[in-house]
């Protein structure tokens, strides 16, 4: 199995890549459209087409692009050789890949309670909760090419 993931891995770290940039688009925008789901009448019409928004972006673009992320990252990280496992950058990549993926869960959760009308959140919240991706993003492509 090391053998064929060693021989097609242009390819894995391509689909890995292509992945990432689908989840992290998402991850920009879902927060975004709570930010303007937050000025809108709970019930009014306009409320349910951002419902609808939110769970399709969530379901159909950031999970499927998250869990191939994961998959093509776990599969590049089994080829032997292409990791130092005791080099820090590679242990910070991962704390952050990790942070991005609870903030999609709080994502989830966030969606859950606008979907049922009982969101608790100002859109002030939104706001700065809509910079946390670029952080991480920008500490996880920091420590993948410059490896500090």
């Amino acid at each position: 199995m090391t053998d064929f993931l060693a021989t097609y891995q242009s390819w894995i770290l391509s689909l890995h890549i292509m992945a990432f940039i689908a989840w992290m688009a998402g991850t920009f925008y879902l927060p975004r459209l709570y930010v303007y789901h937050c000025q809108v009448v709970p019930g009014s019409a306009e409320s349910e087409r951002f419902k609808v928004m939110e769970r399709k972006l969530l379901r159909q673009i950031m999970t499927p692009a998250m869990i191939v992320t994961f998959l093509a990252g776990g599969a590049l990280a089994s080829i032997p050789g292409l990791i130092d496992w005791n080099a820090g950058w590679w242990w910070m990549k991962l704390i952050c890949v990790l942070g991005l993926a609870g903030f999609h869960g709080a994502c989830g959760a966030w969606r859950r309670a606008f979907a049922e009308d009982r969101n608790q959140h100002p859109e002030k919240f939104y706001r700065i909760a809509n910079e946390v991706p670029t952080i991480l993003m920008m500490i996880i492509v920091i420590m993948i090419i410059v490896r500090p």
